[in-house]
């Protein structure tokens, strides 16, 4: 589907254009999300999936062979080790849909994100 044409008013709406396989991963991944960070704001942002708390927090997107993490450059910077693995760019991890989620990866860079958007919002 193509992305630019459809405006997305929730993330199940987001999630439902998917495939069921692909909906199960996406709703595991938001799940995951919601669960470290509870307190955050789920929204649509940039057509995709978003979570703010003291401002972003992470976003996600699903694509032709990856699933489009996107924890901003520092909380890719503070697992930069552990995601050496993964494809991506400053702002992104790439992970392949033929591989299941890093689950406990995933769970502790939303936690370092919250952590360091609430010491951020502490500091103003």
């Amino acid at each position: 589907m193509d992305k630019n044409k459809v405006k997305f008013q929730t993330v199940d709406e987001y999630i439902e254009q998917f495939p069921v396989e692909l909906q199960d991963v996406l709703q595991k991944l938001r799940v995951m999300i919601k669960e470290a960070a509870p307190e955050a704001e789920e929204k649509i942002s940039y057509q995709m999936p978003a979570y703010s708390l003291n401002g972003a927090l992470v976003y996600f997107a699903a694509w032709k062979n990856h699933i489009g993490f996107y924890p901003t450059p520092s909380g890719i910077h503070a697992f930069k080790e552990e995601l050496l693995q993964y494809k991506g760019t400053k702002s992104s991890i790439h992970f392949p849909l033929t591989e299941p989620l890093p689950n406990e990866l995933i769970t502790k860079i939303v936690k370092f994100r919250v952590a360091e958007n609430k010491k951020k919002a502490q500091g103003r």
